[in-house]
């Protein structure tokens, strides 16, 4: 069975930069597309960005665009997502997960119930 975890959240002041890493566990999960979302206080969890099953695809919400870049090295299992110019809106918990399906294709897809499995996530929190 896989599980996710997350890792390398923390507080940082606005303009900061952060980098989040997500491990893959008891199987192996080369073949499906990722994806990192975040849920802010009192908001509605949303997607951050996606990549397909070899990172030839990727996604991102129209919020963290140009700030932030989702990247995965499929010989450690890990997928990571690199953090720049973050804002106080960027705060939040960040989870990792992995589609379960349309294995081996390029599409990305940005719904919470296109994925079937979670990570506990991690909490950011940028300070104004």
């Amino acid at each position: 069975q896989a599980q996710l975890e997350e890792s390398g959240g923390g507080s940082v002041q606005a303009g900061g930069s952060l980098r989040l890493s997500c491990a893959i566990t008891g199987r192996n999960l080369n073949s499906y597309g990722m994806g990192w979302f975040r849920q802010g206080p009192g908001k509605e969890r949303e997607f951050v960005a996606g990549i397909s099953y070899n990172g030839g695809n990727t996604e991102y919400g129209d919020s963290v665009k140009g700030r932030f870049t989702i990247s995965r090295d499929n010989s450690r299992s890990t997928v990571a997502l690199q953090m720049e110019s973050l804002k106080p809106e960027d705060t939040g918990v960040y989870y990792c997960a992995s589609t379960g399906r349309n294995r081996w294709r390029q599409l990305i897809v940005t719904g919470t119930d296109d994925y079937t499995l979670w990570g506990p996530g991690t909490q950011v929190t940028v300070s104004s």
